[in-house]
């Protein structure tokens, strides 16, 4: 896959089926837009696109909201990759690309700068400064600039459209098995693993602190039942998220015990992915408690079917 940022350097040499979208978690519905693409572009000699946003346009509109995504821009770039996409272009969601009219941005971006023939938008999408591009100006100015234009319906499952917004309610709630449902995978986390405050090494349940990138979405505080891979070698995994009530932390971090594994790794990346919900965060009375507690997740874990 061809990564192009803002343009420049080399632009496709073949005219693309492209679509346009944040993309955010690369979900079943992205996934779909992505196989027609690449099917169109098979059968038109087209090279199959994506133009995406980076910072996330809702960050620009308004810097103090306090959205999480479901991808860091290096696991996006992973995600379209292995679905077979041909050139990804990111663009930065700057002043002059954010006051761009609706047939400014088809014109001056699309047609001149990516020579699009086939594009394909979701069944909701708006462009342009004050949402003033739709499916219906493309229709029109497609026949005028040489491109078709196809518009797709959600992707629905469980009688819920997916969508980025539906898998982040999903595991914000806690539920990460209907959200992997959607994504089509699992929900993975990765980051470095930091020194902690240590406390689990004194009742037996040494833990990875990973330090996660600021924008990705933590699932609900609680503890969850994961896949763990260390210098890709797989493991099964209790992980937490809060704040350690039980010790009166207040800052919130993402802890693993790895099951069967005792190796120094302080420094070194690992990802997680989530495969289910033990509980809820809980304040324990105590140490004692919380080792009970541990004793029975740590149980579960080594029972599931990973």
């Amino acid at each position: 896959m061809i990564i192009t940022e803002n343009f420049v350097g080399s632009l496709s040499e073949n005219p693309l089926a492209l679509s346009i979208g944040m993309f955010d978690g690369v979900h079943l519905g992205h996934q779909s837009i992505i196989q027609k693409l690449n099917k169109i572009s098979d059968a038109k000699n087209l090279k199959s696109a994506i133009l995406t946003f980076w910072p996330h346009p809702r960050k620009v509109f308004n810097p103090i909201d306090d959205l999480k995504l479901l991808n860091t821009i290096e696991e996006k770039k992973y995600l379209l990759q292995k679905n077979g996409l041909h050139h990804l272009f990111l663009k930065e969601f700057d002043e002059d690309f954010r006051n761009l009219t609706g047939e400014e941005f088809v014109k001056h971006i699309l047609v001149e700068k990516l020579q699009v023939k086939h594009l394909i938008v979701g069944y909701d999408h708006t462009f342009g400064k004050n949402r003033s591009g739709d499916f219906s100006l493309l229709k029109k100015m497609g026949p005028e600039l040489g491109f078709d234009v196809e518009q797709v319906e959600a992707v629905s499952y469980k009688e819920v459209n997916i969508s980025s917004t539906q898998i982040r309610n999903a595991l914000s709630a806690g539920n990460v098995i209907f959200a992997n449902e959607m994504l089509g995978y699992n929900y993975s986390l990765s980051g470095t693993v930091v020194h902690g405050k240590k406390i689990g090494r004194t009742i037996g349940y040494p833990t990875a602190n990973i330090e996660v990138d600021e924008l990705k979405l933590l699932p609900k505080k609680g503890a969850y039942i994961v896949d763990v891979f260390v210098k890709n070698q797989h493991y099964k995994g209790m992980l937490s998220i809060g704040t350690n009530p039980t010790v009166n932390g207040t800052n919130v971090s993402v802890e693993v015990y790895i099951l069967d594994f005792d190796a120094d790794i302080y420094d070194q990346k690992i990802s997680v992915n989530f495969r289910d919900f033990l509980h809820e965060e809980i304040k324990f009375n105590g140490l004692e408690e919380l080792m009970i507690r541990l004793d029975e997740d740590k149980r579960l874990t080594s029972e599931f079917s990973f």
